[in-house]
């Protein structure tokens, strides 16, 4: 199957596994506009690929996606168009994985921040490097964490703890992550695709028929939990990314300019 996706996303085919890889990394996978049109599309293509079942998500480079490249969401302070259409294809992302029928394994090999960690919640099975690590920093930023953070954390985690990392952005290691239930285990920074295919081999064996429906039900579970919280959340972000706070706080992350 040809895959229509941007350079900034790729798709590896290797008999049943498909390992999909984001290709930014000289700028740690950060997520502009191509890449996050990329992950909105990629997941119905994949569906579409009749051969294909078990799907790896991860990184070029050292990171695994270090959330939204800073120009381009910098541009949305003076382009509601453009915001608006991120917003909407955000939420196209987490439907589409919520409602993906294959198993999705991250293979998380470095930091995954902000929809990188979105991304990475959302799989089925979350194998963090040791040197890896999750944070959710849209309230630094002044934004609400509405992209899943706020609605889909607390299904996972005590919510005393997952508020904290929420309210202040901080990173959660990894060792943390597996405890709090935001990730399945740890592996060595050198083993982390190797285990991904490892378990990706072993779940290509299994009844494809039989994989599918446990996912359908257990994701079924989960859609049920969010109920409104998903789009309230993204209405919520919206709304904060229209915020003079939010502004100031992108503002103040950016170098200032040199001299003319």
């Amino acid at each position: 199957m040809e895959y229509d996706l941007p350079a900034e996303l790729s798709v590896e085919v290797d008999g049943p596994i498909r390992t999909v890889v984001l290709n930014r990394p000289d700028v740690f996978n950060a997520v502009n506009e191509p890449l996050h049109s990329g992950l909105a599309d990629v997941w119905e293509q994949l569906a579409a690929d009749h051969d294909a079942r078990v799907v790896i998500l991860t990184g070029a480079g050292r990171a695994f996606c270090s959330g939204g490249d800073l120009d381009w969401i910098t541009s949305f302070l003076d382009d509601p168009v453009a915001r608006d259409a991120s917003l909407v294809a955000g939420a196209r992302i987490v439907d589409e994985m919520l409602r993906f029928p294959l198993p999705v394994i991250a293979a998380v090999n470095g930091p995954a921040v902000g929809l990188g960690c979105t991304l990475a919640v959302f799989s089925d099975i979350v194998l963090l490097s040791e040197t890896a690590y999750l944070a959710d920093p849209h309230v630094t930023v002044g934004l609400v964490a509405g992209d899943g953070g706020a609605a889909f954390w607390s299904l996972l985690t005590p919510i005393l703890r997952s508020r904290e990392y929420l309210y202040t952005g901080d990173r959660i290691p990894a060792a943390t992550a597996v405890e709090l239930g935001l990730a399945t285990r740890v592996v060595s920074p050198d083993a982390v695709l190797t285990e991904a295919r490892r378990c990706a081999e072993r779940l290509a064996a299994q009844s494809p028929e039989a994989l599918r429906g446990t996912k359908r039900l257990l994701n079924g579970v989960l859609a049920r939990a969010l109920g409104d919280a998903l789009p309230e959340g993204f209405a919520a972000e919206g709304a904060s990314m229209r915020s003079v706070e939010h502004r100031e706080r992108l503002l103040a992350l950016r170098p200032p300019a040199g001299p003319a």
